[in-house]
Order: structure tokens, then sequence, then C-alpha cells
């Protein structure tokens, strides 16, 4: 028996049972995605490539620089994946020839008229002015803080990742920032988020993953034993994804996180709750 308050007993069997709820509602970490999940770019790709282009003298329409753009990232990212790392690249050259693709398809093909302004977009990117913040980002941040979760980040983001974040006042948030380059290789790699649990000392069962990229971060996460869920915008989702995400995993916004979260906690006990029978 245990003596909770004077006049208050309770049996072994419920006890335990307490003791063993605690521990099991105990959800101890949430890794976070950045991109497209906590902030965004103020204005689109193609907008501000051909902001900067104007401004040295060149005159390139913002949608073609948009779908030029979506063209010369995955031909950068499949021919030099992870910013170039295994081919000798810095992350900085990186996004410099994503530049210098990306306008020579858009059709201006000279490269030297065209490396000032792909200088100047790295140093814009680099900036927190270029990001905002998302509704709702800071305050699921400090809800979830409040209820004693430890937060951290997980991200295919480059060095700039920690000074965009000081910059936009979310750093405070995060016990630590984990990026694709600094690791050596980017989600869904599992030893990406194995460093993240290790780092945290959290058991993957103890820990769950944010994020608005389907194979990337909700797959990504379950695939080494996190817990997760899929930050969705506006647009549908293509049937594929829904049918393969439960719906209580799908977050129509942050502020849905902690719901979804009880919701979560409380599968578990009756799963637990019925298995005990």
């Amino acid at each position: 028996m245990l003596l909770i308050r004077p006049g208050i007993i309770l049996s072994f069997d419920i006890t335990m049972t307490l003791l063993s709820m605690a521990h099991r509602l105990q959800m101890r970490l949430l890794t976070w995605d950045v991109k497209d999940t906590l902030i965004k770019l103020r204005h689109s790709v193609g907008e501000e490539y051909a902001s900067k282009a104007r401004a040295h003298g060149l005159v390139v329409e913002a949608t073609a620089l948009e779908q030029a753009f979506g063209q010369a990232y995955r031909a950068q990212s499949h021919n030099f994946p992870n910013y170039g790392q295994n081919c000798g690249l810095t992350s900085r050259q990186w996004w410099k020839d994503l530049v210098l693709h990306t306008f020579h398809l858009a059709g201006v093909p000279d490269a030297r008229a065209i490396t000032p302004i792909a200088d100047h977009l790295y140093e814009d990117f680099s900036s927190p002015s270029t990001w905002q913040v998302l509704e709702g980002a800071e305050t699921t941040l400090k809800e979830c803080r409040k209820r004693g979760l430890r937060l951290a980040v997980i991200s295919n983001f480059d060095q700039r990742l920690e000074d965009i974040l000081v910059g936009l006042g979310l750093r405070e948030h995060f016990e630590f920032v984990l990026t694709s380059e600094a690791m050596g290789c980017p989600k869904p790699d599992p030893r990406i988020f194995h460093e993240a649990l290790q780092l945290a000392h959290v058991e993957p069962a103890m820990a769950a993953h944010i994020g608005d990229s389907y194979p990337c971060d909700y797959q990504g996460a379950r695939a080494v034993g996190m817990h997760s869920f899929l930050v969705v915008g506006p647009e549908p989702l293509p049937s594929s994804v829904r049918d393969s995400v439960p719906k209580e995993h799908i977050l129509l916004s942050l502020s849905h996180l902690l719901p979804a979260l009880d919701l979560l906690e409380a599968s578990s006990l009756m799963r637990e709750g019925g298995g005990s029978k």
C-alpha cells in the first residue's frame, strides 16, 4: 500500500498502475524540421532571385527563375548530395553553382554576370530578415517546453541555420541544432536521427519528430522507432501519402501538435490497458 495523502491509501495494484502510467505518458524529446515547418521564406525563391538580378541590372521574370530553380535544385541535389560534401564542395560553393545553373536555365548563360548575384544571394539567404517564423510556431515551442518536453532540431540545412534561428528568436528553445551538413548525411538517413537520440540520451520510443516532408521527416523518424507527425499545408496530400499516414498524425497547423500528443498518449494507455486484461 502507498500513503499519498493523510487518510488516502492506494492498493499496491493501483499504485503500480499509476507509476506505470506516469512512465508511459512521458514523451521526453521532440525533434523538429525547420524550413516550412517552423520558418519560411518571406518571398519566393523566384522573387528573391529576380529582385537581386534587377539590382545588378538584369531583368529576368520571377516565374521563369522559380521554375528554373526547381529544376536546378533537383539536379544539384542528385549530382552533389548534401551540399557536395563528398565531392569536395563547400556548401557556399554548392549554392553558388546552383544559382548559376538556375539563371542559365532561365536564359542568362553569362556566368561572369551572375557570379556577383550569387554571392549576394548567399548572404541574403543567410540573413534572418529573409525568413519569417510561421504562425503558431513560437507559441507551440513555448507550450512544449512548459510541459517539460525537450526540444531539438534535425534539419537538412547548411551551416547558416544556427545564426538564422538566433536572429529569429527561436534558437533558445532548442538544446541542440543538428544539420545535415554538420552530420554528413541528410534525412531520411537513420544516422542523423540516431545521432540526435544519442545526443539527448533518449530512447526512440520516447521521442517524436515533427516535419513537413513525408519521406524525410515522417518516414525517416518512424524507421528508427520514433513517433512522428506530418505538418501539411493547404495543398491536398498525394493519395499515396494520405493513405499511408493516420489522420491523427497529420498536423493542419502547429497548434494541433499538443492535442495530437495527448491523443498519442491516450492511445498508448488504451493499448496497455487492453493488453493487461
